[in-house]
């Protein structure tokens, strides 16, 4: 009888060892190897010539040898890591990308590299509404005056000049209509929103959801909400053209990737007052450095740091799909979400 395959499972502080191996030996006869990773205790960034990994090829060389399988979310699958690891076979992914992954050198290596999509989408879109919410209602600054300084000065946005925006009716933009954003859509017309949609890989209409040019959607929104993938085509998609062009008090919310918006662009409208507000939950650079201009807006901004994707939910489903790609790897059969 033959070995047991060996797995690594590079877990986190997120998605737990221990979730990926109750996943996989669900799936497949194997002996795992846990391993933990300092995120997001520990900021994810560049490493070697891999982006958002945690900043540790030693250790995982040394967890994988002898192994065939891993799965990891933020293990840096570098060059030299494959270079050191000639046992290796997969590497499954726990996110919507294998950002962590060197491609081209897992194709030299004979390794198949394979993701996991969709596994936040629902929890990005529900926190996308939650934001939207709370910029249009002020209630970060409310509460903060309440609850942080026993103030009862938060009544001031219930006076006509301060009060805020309501869903109903309100004409809101969706740069882009995948997995997120198609659910923050339903979400929307479920509150009586108009919602738009900018996407150019749609044609025609979604469910009664007209397509617009986005510098159609950017003049008729009171919100734009951005769900694009960041892509040399679209960093700084939404840059001081673009803000002008939208009615005066708009409201900015990005819980795709930080990039997609000129931030500095943004402070701008948001000083002068041509955007009344902003909700971001990503960022030109992460963690915000300390002399970030956003922190001088807490009036207008709310902020939270990349939480979209965090339910306990998005760690489960991730770790049963990645698991799901280790049985059908284990059983010899297609691969679903297979890069290389």
């Amino acid at each position: 009888m033959s070995e047991p395959v060996r797995v690594v499972a590079a877990g986190d502080h997120f998605i737990l060892p221990s979730l990926i191996t109750a996943a996989v030996t669900h799936e497949l006869d194997c002996d795992v190897r846990e391993l933990t990773l300092g995120w997001p205790l520990e900021p994810f960034g560049p490493v070697a010539e891999v982006m958002e990994a945690s900043d540790a090829e030693d250790e995982l060389i040394e967890a994988l040898a002898g192994a065939r399988v891993l799965v990891t979310q933020m293990g840096p699958v570098t060059e030299r890591v494959l270079a050191a690891c000639p046992d290796l076979r997969l590497v499954v992914v726990c996110r919507g990308g294998p950002v962590n992954v060197n491609l081209d050198a897992a194709k030299r290596h004979d390794v198949r590299v394979c993701y996991a999509p969709g596994r936040n989408a629902a929890a990005t879109a529900e926190f996308t509404v939650g934001l939207m919410l709370a910029a249009l209602r002020r209630i970060p600054q409310a509460h903060h005056l309440l609850a942080g300084q026993g103030s009862w000065e938060g009544a001031t946005y219930y006076t006509y000049e301060h009060s805020g925006l309501e869903l109903e009716d309100l004409p809101v933009g969706l740069v882009g209509y995948g997995a997120v954003g198609s659910r923050v859509a339903r979400a929307l017309c479920a509150f009586g929103a108009q919602v738009m949609v900018y996407d150019p890989y749609m044609r025609g209409q979604i469910f009664g959801l007209r397509m617009h040019t986005l510098d159609e959607l950017l003049r008729r929104s009171r919100v734009i909400t951005l769900h694009a993938r960041l892509t040399a085509e679209t960093r700084g998609l939404i840059g001081a053209r673009e803000l002008a062009l939208l009615p005066a008090g708009s409201v900015v919310v990005n819980v795709a990737r930080g990039p997609l918006v000129d931030e500095e662009a943004l402070c701008d409208a948001l000083e002068s007052g041509h955007v009344s507000a902003a909700a971001l939950d990503t960022y030109g650079q992460e963690p915000v450095p300390a002399g970030s201009r956003l922190f001088g807006l807490a009036d207008r901004v709310v902020m939270t740091p990349h939480l979209g994707g965090a339910s306990r939910a998005v760690a489960e489903k991730a770790a049963r799909i990645a698991a799901e790609e280790v049985g059908r790897w284990g059983r010899g059969e297609p691969l679903a979400h297979c890069l290389t």
